[in-house]
């Protein structure tokens, strides 16, 4: 995965026609990275320089960060990217994360990952397999079950998403 950062510029320069920012690795701490945002300040050609925004960011993935995001949202997305990768970036943005309270964010989301499979129908076989179910099946009918249908009737009943990505199929549950 690319580095997770965020290009975060000094508005007083800005203004004044000046470009002038720092490039800063969003994987850490709150407090880190207001620390690199005041030491960016500090160093901004205009005296006095107090205000910034962020003009870029890069390791996001689909998901999208306003002029001036809360920096401890930053930190956690970042940080979960980077323990998750594509699967909390479709999350986040399939599923409604970016309303997900901060403190419960981490927790939804592997409340409701359910892996990355080869198939739809592979992730119906084994939501079977994990909870027993396909053992209660005698072995002449388990070869004929539609796993096809059956994860159709996962998605449509909305019990569970599926979004292809990287050539595999990334399961949500929707509790």
């Amino acid at each position: 995965m690319n580095t997770i950062r965020i290009y975060v510029a000094c508005l007083a320069s800005y203004n004044a026609g000046t470009l002038f920012g720092k490039w800063i690795d969003a994987n850490q701490s709150t407090e880190e990275i207001h620390a690199e945002i005041s030491l960016m300040l500090r160093g901004s050609p205009e005296a006095g320089a107090e205000e910034w925004a962020v003009h870029d960011y890069e390791g996001f993935g689909e998901i999208s960060l306003s002029e001036w995001p809360d920096i401890s949202r930053v930190s956690t997305i970042a940080r979960l990217l980077e323990e998750h990768g594509d699967a909390f970036s479709l999350w986040y943005t399939s599923q409604d994360g970016q309303n997900v309270d901060m403190e419960e964010v981490e927790e939804k989301f592997l409340e409701q990952w359910q892996g990355a499979h080869d198939s739809k129908e592979a992730f119906a076989d084994y939501l079977l397999d994990s909870t027993g179910q396909l053992s209660e099946i005698p072995e002449f009918a388990r070869r004929n079950f539609n796993f096809e249908a059956f994860a159709r009737d996962l998605e449509l009943s909305g019990d569970y998403s599926f979004i292809r990505c990287n050539g595999q199929v990334y399961a949500f549950s929707s509790c």
